[in-house]
């Protein structure tokens, strides 16, 4: 180890030197600076007093479309044509420059550097022509899925690459996020976001144009110097739904996929596409408002359990109409089955916010929306899933928002209810208190806040970065 000598007889690490000694001190010192300053909401308060948060996508996009040019931000470099094998050569010639240049000017590169990242100026029926596609035909809520479920909902869920896409954008003087900063010139670059609306395109766009539309992407990308330095390792893909982006991922599998969760099983990805090494799970888009204080009070809280949404799902989602059976008829359990439009948001809003706890099964996949509809409700999610990785887990603790259940356990006769009767008062509250102070991390917003998901998902990239070897 550098600048340490190993002692048998005591059997631990000694530095060499004072000198040594002082510089890991001040190191870890100002670690713990700005640790505690970039977590600190009062750090951005003077930032932008005036702004007004939006936390809907709709009312956000509106805003966005409005303001938001379509040409190509001065300065960029990216690229439109065909680039040779040479012009990758030179784009990785430039970058070594350019980190080595980091790492003389900076001693403590990267640790207190924000992340840079290259944001693609793709042509704009990959961007903007799609989010005038959402826009222009939302209001039509009797477009549904196979499944019955409402494709416009469906679109907003899975919106993550709307917002990541918006906050990067935005001016400097707008943005309060100090985490990861946009830069202009490819070889300063730790990484390349592709703004491609993967889930609009899919549900909106006839099959064949869209798998059109699919190939062009790809094609445009895999022509970037940046792609053919890297094989696509520093870029991050946005496929939060699992059915997008399907017929041309395979040719993407190196990149950093943002997704809803990892789904093993085989179902939806297959085996070797995605893993926790090297791809992001970042929680849906809540489909209900964030509960203020009032809603948080324990004693309007009557009912022990609830859940509200499709009650008959695909692959792991099967346990849905299996605990039904289970529950169905006992007192202070409300299982009911989801409808679309306004009336069903105020349904499931008003039940998880009368509601204890609030039953999380798999959906399709091994998550479901339900589980960040619960957080933002103030309502103990009850997660039944066997396979299921969370957004964040390594920064956020979910055993102190969440419980967790077995397929098996919940699906014995009476375990499940005899389970949530058996949790303390005491621990009720606790998780309650927990739920307040965790909901910030799971509301989408613009601008984007410091504690936010955007944010979480920058540090959870960093980390990425700094133990993959990216």
């Amino acid at each position: 180890m550098a600048g340490r000598h190993y002692s048998a007889a005591s059997g631990t690490f000694k530095p060499r030197s004072p000198v040594l000694l002082f510089l890991l001190a001040f190191l870890a010192l100002t670690l713990l600076f700005y640790i505690f300053s970039s977590s600190s909401p009062s750090r951005y308060s003077s930032r932008n007093p005036n702004s007004e948060i939006d936390y809907s996508f709709v009312a956000s996009l509106e805003k966005f479309l409005t303001k938001s040019p379509l040409s190509p931000t001065a300065g960029d470099d990216t690229v439109s044509g065909t680039t040779s094998v040479e012009d990758a050569k030179n784009l990785d010639e430039s970058a070594w420059k350019n980190e080595n240049q980091r790492l003389y000017d900076e001693p403590f590169y990267p640790a207190f550097s924000p992340l840079k990242v290259y944001v693609y100026e793709m042509p704009s029926k990959f961007t903007y022509d799609l989010l005038w596609l959402f826009h222009n035909t939302y209001r039509e809520t009797s477009n549904l899925t196979s499944n019955g479920s409402p494709v416009h909902r469906l679109i907003e869920q899975h919106s993550i690459d709307y917002w990541l896409w918006a906050d990067l954008i935005a001016a400097e003087s707008e943005r309060l996020l100090k985490n990861v900063v946009r830069v202009h010139k490819q070889e300063e670059a730790d990484l390349f976001y592709i703004p491609f609306f993967t889930t609009i395109s899919f549900f909106l766009m006839e099959k064949q144009q869209c798998k059109a539309l699919y190939r062009e992407a790809l094609k445009w990308v895999m022509d970037q110097p940046a792609w053919n330095r890297s094989e696509g390792r520093d870029h991050i893909l946005p496929v939060h739904h699992p059915w997008s982006f399907k017929s041309v991922r395979k040719f993407m599998k190196k990149a950093i996929w943002l997704l809803p969760d990892m789904d093993s099983t085989g179902n939806w990805y297959k085996p070797g596409q995605v893993y926790l090494e090297k791809d992001l799970i970042l929680p849906y888009v809540a489909n209900v408002d964030l509960c203020d204080a009032k809603c948080l009070s324990a004693s309007k809280r009557s009912m022990l359990l609830f859940f509200r949404g499709r009650l008959k799902r695909n692959a792991g989602g099967k346990i849905r109409s299996k605990l039904v059976e289970e529950l169905h008829g006992t007192d202070g359990v409300l299982i009911e089955e989801g409808t679309a439009g306004e009336g069903g948001k105020a349904a499931a809003q008003s039940g998880m916010r009368k509601s204890i706890f609030c039953l999380s099964p798999a959906g399709d996949t091994p998550s479901s929306a339900r589980l960040f509809d619960a957080i933002v409700s103030g309502c103990i999610p009850i997660i039944v899933s066997d396979e299921l990785e969370l957004p964040f887990e390594g920064i956020l603790d979910y055993r102190k928002i969440a419980l967790f259940v077995s397929s098996s356990d919940a699906l014995q006769p009476g375990w499940l209810l005899s389970f949530l009767k058996s949790v303390s008062a005491a621990q009720i509250k606790d998780m309650q208190v927990n739920l307040a102070k965790y909901a910030r991390h799971f509301v989408y917003s613009h601008p984007a806040q410091p504690l936010g998901p955007e944010d979480l998902v920058w540090r959870m990239v960093r980390h990425l970065l700094l133990f993959d070897g990216r």
